[in-house]
């Protein structure tokens, strides 16, 4: 047993260094400046540097509208899937599991080419239009449809192992005696028994919103991926503290997750 703990440990620290050391790299290359010291200039021109609120807030614009379509979306389809077709998961686990065998290229190569054989054959059309109108850079509702489908892997992976967990035949034929109907049984009785799944769904879809750079980058769009990758060209250092910056945001939201989750497993259970 003894020795068995101590492997462990040994792992969890090749582990640890694996993630730390190249962090840490990063933290010194952004506050070690050759002929002065140390400095936490970078850290201070992030906010004041252009283009960086704005590419942010897109991409957390981005991130929401992606993570409410995809709950709406996924929510449903594996609630009804787990009660009244269960013999249907492969297809839909499989069908789910797309977005991780096609390459990203591949994907943004086939929208791109959707996106201009629309207007060109289809220009007096109201479909000539709506092309335009998810283009938009203010708000390019393409890349939420695209993120979406990327999306799909995690979000189901999460709430399938959310209703793994829960009874939710017993919980809506419970509801449905009481008298309740299917939405309501659905937002009052079983959502709240798949909240950590929900929180997890949710923020591996913040995650990957956040982090994706070759959809927007080759659709010509700028959120925050893109933006750290066109500073780095001119501010190198300025770039890795940014990514150092939201690498460090990205723990805290994690920590803060399954901190939640906890919680709320300790407070349904009591």
């Amino acid at each position: 047993m003894a020795r068995l703990t101590l492997w462990r440990w040994g792992v969890l620290g090749l582990a640890g260094l694996y993630f730390l050391v190249p962090l840490a790299a990063s933290v010194v290359f952004t506050v070690d400046v050759p002929g002065q010291g140390i400095t936490f200039d970078a850290y201070s021109q992030i906010f004041a540097t252009d283009g960086f609120a704005s590419s942010l807030l897109l991409s957390l614009e981005l991130a929401l509208a992606t993570i409410a379509v995809v709950l709406l979306l996924m929510v449903p389809a594996t609630v009804a899937l787990r009660l009244g077709a269960p013999r249907l998961r492969p297809v839909v686990e499989v069908v789910c599991s797309l977005p991780l065998v096609v390459p990203p290229i591949a994907f943004v190569a086939g929208i791109g080419t959707v996106l201009k054989w629309g207007p060109e054959h289809l220009s007096r059309t109201p479909l000539f239009e709506t092309f335009v109108a998810i283009q938009n850079p203010d708000f390019p509702l393409v890349l939420v449809l695209a993120y979406v489908v990327m999306a799909l892997p995690f979000v189901y992976r999460a709430l399938d192992a959310g209703l793994r967990s829960v009874d939710v035949r017993t919980l809506v034929e419970a509801a449905r005696s009481c008298g309740a109907g299917w939405p309501q049984a659905l937002f009052r009785v079983v959502l709240p028994n798949l909240r950590g799944a929900l929180l997890n769904a949710s923020f591996l879809t913040l995650a990957l919103v956040l982090g994706e750079f070759t959809v927007a980058q080759l659709l010509g769009f700028r959120p925050f991926a893109v933006w750290i990758v066109n500073v780095s060209g001119s501010q190198a250092q300025l770039s890795v503290a940014v990514s150092v910056l939201s690498l460090l945001v990205t723990w805290v939201l994690l920590l803060a997750l399954a901190g939640f989750g906890g919680r709320a497993r300790t407070a349904s259970r009591g």
